[in-house]
């Protein structure tokens, strides 16, 4: 027991004994907290007295700085308000100067003016002393000669006139004969020169509407089981495939030149790879109408190119050759734009006319058998439609629509390519139609319209693109002359064949003469 109290007593004193250090150890630690803080804020206050003598410092060397500063400016301003002062009294000199000088000029001028209305006083006393005196001269005159002298003056001046218009009428007759003379056989060595000049082939390539086989075993494979292949083949691309006995050979009908061409490549790399049936079919006809696509820009990028003609519009030029697919009377249409725009650069080069405008007039002038969407109107008038949608020039559009007078020329590029385009269609070999058969045609048109009570008179011209019918102004009245012209178009459309459109113009002309006796 006596231990245990021992232990007891022990650890109470040895907790007071640890409370009382540590308060003292505390209280130590705190006085000195207390004299750090009071450092620290004896240093802060150093440090900002410091901090703010520099600021004081930097302060007032930034003001000396502005200040010299401004002084110098002003200085400067002062300087230039000096010279412009100094010139302005400079200036302001020279300007009295000049007002002396003009004010003594002026003086000068008034003196001067002076003198001449002095002399003018004098010389129009004279003159009014001459006036008498010529008065007096022209009454003597009359009296000899018996005539007044207004009455001489209009017969001198009549016979004068009637003999310088006699003279000039006789010129004037001899200067149109010599003109015409000139002019026409101006133009014939024109003419014969370009065709000289241009080198031109005398077969024309056709688009191909036949596809020639090895052997008739591939007919089998073409048409299918039951037809299939043949048919999928004409879904797709639009062309009737006929495979009848002709030996050796498939026939590619079909309206577009473009589509028979894709079936008849298509084919080709069918008939080559061996695989037929509708699956490969739909894959190779697409991969051919791509090609010929790509071919069609490729090809009037090359003629563009060859023909040196720059700036054509990306639709044009696919036109340009989608031309190659195309065909008038037999004669490949994209051969005959190059030969008529060779021509037109010949012609135009020979009459000292712009020759680029007209080699792309040339080109150009046939583009409106390109397009199938508005096949009513005439191609010129399309073709220059298209022309000023893609904005060329007025003179390259009037050329394109007035090529086969549908409207009226207004630039001489216009007639060039007319002419041209006449000497390229109708040189031998250029186009396949028969001379007969053209002839025959134009002949039933004219029977065809002569057949009508009333009508007097039938003209084809423009190579049968236009009938003209001259009526008798008695029998046909103005409404019936309209009918007539609606009743002739359409008797041609379900009676005759032709190609393109035939334009049907009635006219009826009322004469009255009378005679003066």
């Amino acid at each position: 027991m006596d231990i245990v109290l021992y232990c007891l007593l022990s650890l109470v004193a040895g907790v007071f004994i640890g409370r009382y250090l540590l308060r003292k150890l505390l209280k130590n630690q705190e006085i000195a907290a207390q004299g750090k803080v009071k450092k620290i804020l004896k240093d802060a206050e150093n440090n900002a007295e410091i901090l703010k003598k520099n600021k004081l410092l930097e302060a007032k060397e930034k003001f000396l700085q502005l200040k010299t500063e401004h002084e110098q400016h002003v200085n400067t301003k002062n300087n230039s308000l000096n010279q412009r002062e100094i010139s302005i009294k400079q200036k302001e000199q020279s300007i009295n100067q000049k007002i002396d000088n003009l004010n003594r000029k002026e003086q000068d001028v008034d003196e001067q003016r002076k003198v001449l209305e002095k002399q003018l006083d004098l010389n129009r006393v004279k003159q009014e002393e001459v006036e008498q005196l010529k008065l007096q001269h022209i009454t003597k005159l009359e009296a000899i000669a018996g005539l007044a002298a207004e009455e001489a003056k209009n017969e001198l001046v009549n016979s004068l006139r009637e003999e310088a218009r006699t003279q000039a009428m006789v010129q004037i007759k001899d200067i149109v004969d010599e003109a015409k003379l000139t002019a026409s056989k101006e133009a014939k060595k024109v003419v014969i020169q370009t065709i000289q000049r241009t080198a031109t082939e005398s077969a024309i390539e056709n688009t191909v509407s036949i596809f020639n086989i090895d052997n008739d075993e591939i007919k089998g494979r073409v048409i299918g089981r039951e037809g299939r292949n043949i048919r999928a083949l004409e879904a797709a691309t639009g062309v009737e495939i006929i495979v009848d006995d002709t030996p050796e050979a498939i026939i590619l009908s079909g309206f577009d030149p473009v589509r028979r061409e894709i079936a008849r490549l298509a084919l080709h790399r069918l008939v080559t790879d061996g695989r037929i049936h509708p699956a490969r079919i739909e894959e190779v006809v697409a991969k051919t109408r791509k090609q010929i696509e790509d071919e069609i820009v490729e090809i009037g990028e090359r003629t563009i190119i060859d023909l040196g003609i720059h700036g054509l519009h990306p639709e044009l030029i696919r036109m340009v050759g989608r031309m190659r697919y195309r065909s008038s009377y037999g004669q490949n249409l994209l051969q005959h734009s190059r030969e008529v725009a060779n021509f037109c650069a010949t012609m135009a080069a020979e009459l000292g006319l712009n020759v680029k405008m007209a080699k792309r007039a040339g080109l150009l002038h046939d583009i409106g058998k390109v397009p199938e969407d508005n096949p009513e109107l005439p191609h010129a008038i399309l073709g220059m439609q298209l022309a000023e949608k893609y904005k060329e020039h007025p003179d390259v559009c009037n050329a394109i629509g007035a090529h086969h007078d549908e409207i009226e020329m207004t630039s001489l590029i216009s007639p060039i390519v007319q002419a041209c385009d006449a000497i390229s269609g109708a040189r031998p070999g250029a186009r396949r139609e028969v001379v007969e058969s053209y002839i025959k045609r134009l002949k039933e048109l004219e029977e065809l319209a002569l057949s009508y009570p009333g009508v007097e008179k039938t003209f084809a011209i423009q190579a049968g693109r236009e009938l003209r019918v001259v009526v008798e102004s008695e029998r046909v009245s103005d409404a019936q002359a309209e009918i007539l012209a609606a009743d002739i178009s359409n008797r041609i459309q379900t009676e005759m064949t032709y190609p393109g459109q035939i334009k049907v113009t009635v006219i009826r002309e009322t004469r009255s003469v009378s005679f003066a006796k």
